[in-house]
């Protein structure tokens, strides 16, 4: 606000709506003073016009304010930009030489990237509880943060002779005439500056004491791996001690509950080295998958969807085309389409090669290829079609994560080819059919965002009105509450993303659907219309699930491995108490087997809690006991994950229960 001119009085509009002049120059804070002391007291930052600013910034000009107290939401991005200040300076307190680089608030938490001192070893968890303590005594000396506004050279000249390169290369990498913010924290005429763009609560008192250093991480600076590999240090901190501990408490949940853990104990899958982002399905796991994708597929067919199969690698010309190969080919595994000439170091081309295939990184441009075949009239519309289309993405290392970020994945893939007078009775079809999935799923929580046009896009303004009016009408006629997300559409057309919540309150972006009136006329897809004319379809991109395997691990952590039972892998084990109840065992297994239902036998040489506790860790939802006594009485004693207690039901009546227990909910 330094560039504004002044005037000799400002209107300031409360969120009430109410009006109030006050003389240029006036602050949040003297604003917050003139309305309440109590106000004043409880206020961190105020909001100009939508945009968070500092209580002791001037203002200027008429404009619209809201005064942010710490308890507000609004208030947690401050409260961990702030933090990351502070732990910062206690860092540098405490050992120094030490260089700070970047440290930004993130998602429940902060961090900052240190350059140790020549020949010092990286921060380890050790150092926490020094630099917590050295935090503390930072936050209890309540010092101001103070807004300055520098010159480049000034600021360049600081950090050099303070020996902080990386400042310096941070400062010369920005445009050049731009005065730089610094903010100083403590006592003396120095105390401890940063280079920030800010803005900053009053006083470092207003941190609080709910937080908690995390772990330390690798990290390039800048992310480049070509550059110095610096210590990361990830805090977390929240308003208060009980919102700090329900954090810790979901964390160790989510823990308990990580699908790469209990994919180990249940068997399912596992992954290595030698093929990074790709899974291994076990046996039990690949049941997991394939009862899944056959729910999918019985959902997909019902709901008039044409399942395709289109080929994995394709020629670049198709993805220039479509604009993938413009904003995703640094994610593309690429293919030379020329026949090489080996030797003992790998193949080697005579010449550059000047021709491309890719592994697909998704399959809309295929799926064109297949309405183009053969005339298309305006009566065959719509035409959806689906495919579990397998798709390859090079995903940078550090992003993998179990089967949740892959390399190789399979999603529930489709993509609908309709007329534009078709548009909203397809996506408001869309819409209930995934309502309706999610509800067979056990996710009833979820919600919906509408993500409008990015910066960096294909198309002209007027097909992206058009685009995304139909999309948001479409949602209004639903009557679904929905949130906007602003610059967050896919480049080719608006998105509707559906986030679910699981069990312990985590979210995941799962089902999409895309408007696209872009790719046809890229990939030149044509109907002919009532009058004779050629007419391009509209495009609908959509997936219920997304990425199966992602999916499956979702379900896995929000059930903590107590899959619904349809989908369990192994939905019964028939346990023997001693070896003359063998062929009872038999009997029993065979008759739930001819029922439908996945059963194992053991019979094994072994003490029943020896067996019981193997199976309960292999999330083993019901398992039927057998001894001479249930032989006798063609009865099996029933054990439920979870519980101690038995249940004695007659053989023919437990298996009819569990047969129709475990019927998929679709």
């Amino acid at each position: 606000m330094e560039a504004q001119q002044t005037i000799e009085m400002v209107q300031i509009t409360l969120p009430d709506g109410a009006v109030r002049e006050y003389a240029s120059g006036i602050t949040g804070i003297e604003i917050a003073t003139d309305i309440s002391k109590s106000l004043a007291k409880a206020c961190v930052a105020i909001e100009i016009d939508g945009e968070l600013s500092d209580l002791s910034l001037p203002i200027n000009q008429n404009v619209s304010i809201a005064l942010v107290k710490r308890a507000d939401d609004q208030a947690l991005e401050l409260i961990r930009h702030d933090a990351a200040h502070v732990m910062a300076e206690a860092v540098q307190n405490l050992f120094p030489g030490t260089q700070v680089t970047i440290g930004p608030s993130i998602e429940n938490g902060f961090y900052y990237d240190f350059a140790r001192a020549e020949g010092e070893a990286p921060f380890s968890t050790d150092d926490f509880p020094a630099i917590e303590k050295e935090m503390r005594k930072i936050i209890e000396r309540n010092s101001a943060f103070v807004r300055e506004v520098w010159s480049r050279e000034d600021a360049i000249q600081y950090f050099t002779n303070k020996g902080e390169t990386y400042k310096v290369e941070l400062i010369q990498d920005l445009p050049e005439g731009e005065d730089l913010k610094m903010y100083k924290q403590g006592e003396g005429t120095e105390g401890w500056i940063d280079l920030c763009r800010g803005p900053h609560m009053p006083t470092t008192k207003n941190v609080g004491t709910a937080f908690k250093l995390m772990k330390v991480a690798g990290a390039y600076w800048r992310g480049d791996s070509n550059r110095t590999m610096l210590t990361r240090i990830y805090g977390t901190v929240w308003r208060d001690q009980k919102e700090l501990d329900a954090h810790l408490t979901q964390l160790e949940e989510a823990e308990a509950r990580d699908h790469r853990k209990l994919g180990r104990e249940m068997d399912l899958f596992h992954m290595q080295e030698e093929a990074q982002g790709s899974v291994f399905w076990h046996p039990q796991g690949y049941v997991v998958y394939n009862q899944l994708e056959r729910y999918v597929r019985r959902r997909l067919s019902d709901d008039g969807y044409l399942e395709v199969r289109t080929p994995q690698l394709m020629h670049s010309k198709f993805w220039k085309a479509s604009g993938h190969w413009q904003k995703y080919r640094e994610d593309m595994f690429v293919v030379p389409d020329v026949v090489p000439n080996n030797n003992e170091e790998g193949p080697v081309y005579d010449e550059e090669p000047k021709e491309f295939l890719a592994l697909k990184p998704m399959n809309c441009p295929a799926h064109v290829q297949i309405f183009n075949q053969g005339i298309k009239s305006y009566r065959d519309l719509p035409i959806r079609l689906s495919e579990f289309g397998c798709c390859h993405r090079n995903e940078a290392h550090g992003a993998l994560h179990g089967i949740m970020r892959l390399r190789q994945f399979v999603q529930d893939d489709a993509h609908i080819f309709c007329r534009e007078d078709q548009i909203l009775e397809e996506s408001i079809k869309f819409f209930k059919l995934v309502q309706a999935m999610y509800q067979d799923l056990g996710f009833d929580d979820y919600k919906i965002v509408f993500e409008t046009r990015p910066e960096l896009r294909v198309g002209s303004d007027e097909i992206w009105d058009k685009a995304e009016a139909a999309l948001e009408d479409a949602l209004k006629q639903t009557g679904m509450p929905y949130e906007v997300s602003e610059g967050d559409g896919a480049f080719y057309g608006p998105k509707v993303g559906f986030i679910i919540r699981d069990a312990i309150g985590r979210e995941w972006g799962c089902g999409t659907l895309q408007l696209d009136f872009n790719l046809p006329e890229r990939l030149d897809a044509t109907y002919i219309e009532q009058d004779g004319s050629k007419q391009r379809p509209v495009m609908l991109h959509r997936a219920a699930l997304g990425a199966l395997e992602r999916f499956i691990g979702i379900m896995i952590e929000s059930y903590a491995g107590k899959l619904p039972l349809w989908l369990a892998p192994t939905q019964c084990v028939v346990a023997t108490i001693t070896g003359d109840a063998n062929d009872y065992a038999k009997e029993v297994h065979a008759k739930l087997t001819a029922a439908g239902i996945r059963a194992e036998l053991d019979i094994r040489n072994e003490k029943i809690n020896y067996k019981v506790r193997e199976h309960s860790l292999a999330k083993v939802q019901n398992l039927f006991v057998v001894g001479m006594r249930e032989a006798e009485e063609k009865k099996v004693a029933i054990r439920r994950l979870g519980s101690q207690a038995q249940d004695i039901q007659n053989l023919d009546e437990a298996v009819a229960t569990l047969a129709d227990l475990a019927q998929a909910p679709y």
